[in-house]
């Protein structure tokens, strides 16, 4: 398997459903439009929710997106876990009333194993408890056998937020290998440890929820499919966590210099350097859609990312004059984060 960058990844996949007859449409401001359910866009397919409805006439059936998220539900899981980052891009492909799950596992498949090259006996599909529809693609088109074929329940493979449309799920997961394995005899795909990553999820917007368990069949049925890039990216390039991958990387070295100490040598250390580092491209993008530090709303998200950011900077011994001298390089770090250092009343 070719170790590809984040870049050419990004591109592959963007490229691979256009092939397919999708429009490739440019990643939208995390400051959602027209939406005040959301402080920030968290999905790929949150700015799409109007196509979704029809308040809005999608301008094309068939829409493919890569688009920049920010979510801080598992903050407290930033730096400690391989898997989680406030900052990441999630790669979309989305049907408006047009193909459904047979067109959407097959390409998922498809992608994965013949474009990026994905070994097919270290992938392993969930679909929910009960659809036997997409069981049946997966194990009688697709070819996979029902052993690798995980049934999940509501918690984990079924799409819904109240009341309006929803449906069940069917995710890939990859098997990474025993090196990233907890060694508990039953670890297999839902272990909360690193060794099965989920690499894609394909949601069936086939239902509309009342709001009180009762569902009934939409008449025009969607598809929303998301898969981190970052995620893919671990998996392509075998590297331990998001914060190797080669873009993460380089905003990692950045602050490992820094702090002037070396990564993977002290735990404790390691966590605070991921944690800047994931803060950092954070902020960075936050700012970038024009969102400034304050006391309410998605300011006060932005500002409490460049406080814990500051706050793990002293504990590596970061000080404002340290970050003065630095290099003008190294443009990836932003000023508002390194002045924090000096004005911890941020």
């Amino acid at each position: 398997m070719k170790k590809y960058g984040v870049n050419e990844l990004r591109r592959m996949f963007l490229e691979f459903f256009e092939s397919k007859g999708h429009l490739a449409m440019k990643s939208f401001s995390l400051v959602p439009h027209n939406d005040n359910s959301l402080l920030l866009i968290n999905s790929g397919m949150a700015p799409l929710k109007p196509y979704f409805t029809g308040q809005e006439i999608p301008p094309r059936r068939r829409v493919t997106t890569c688009q920049k998220c920010i979510r801080t539900g598992d903050i407290e899981n930033i730096g400690k876990t391989a898997r989680h980052g406030t900052f990441f891009e999630m790669l979309g492909n989305f049907s408006f009333g047009d193909y459904f799950k047979d067109e959407a596992i097959h390409w998922s498949w498809e992608f994965l194993t013949e474009v990026v090259g994905l070994e097919k006996d270290r992938l392993y599909p969930s679909v929910y408890l009960d659809d036997d529809e997409a069981f049946n693609i997966w194990n009688k088109e697709i070819g996979v056998p029902a052993e690798k074929i995980f049934r999940f329940g509501k918690e984990d493979n079924f799409w819904e937020h109240g009341a309006g449309p929803c449906g069940p799920c069917s995710e890939i997961y990859y098997d990474r290998g025993e090196k990233y394995g907890c060694g508990k005899p039953g670890c297999t795909v839902g272990c909360e440890c690193d060794r099965y990553i989920e690499v894609w999820n394909n949601v069936f917007t086939q239902f509309e929820n009342d709001g009180h368990g009762n569902y009934t069949e939409l008449k025009q049925k969607n598809i929303d499919t998301g898969m981190g890039l970052e995620r893919l990216a671990v998996v392509v390039q075998d590297v331990d966590s998001l914060f190797t991958v080669d873009t993460n990387k380089a905003l990692l070295d950045e602050v490992c210099a820094l702090a002037h100490t070396e990564y993977q040598v002290d735990y404790k250390k390691d966590v605070s350097l991921r944690i800047i580092a994931d803060h950092v491209k954070s902020c960075t993008f936050m700012i970038s859609d024009g969102i400034m530090p304050s006391n309410e709303g998605r300011g006060y998200v932005l500002r409490r990312l460049i406080r814990r950011a500051a706050r793990h900077g002293r504990l590596l011994g970061i000080e404002a004059d340290s970050c003065r001298s630095f290099p003008r390089r190294s443009s990836s770090f932003p000023r508002m984060v390194i002045r924090s250092w000096k004005r911890r009343r941020l």
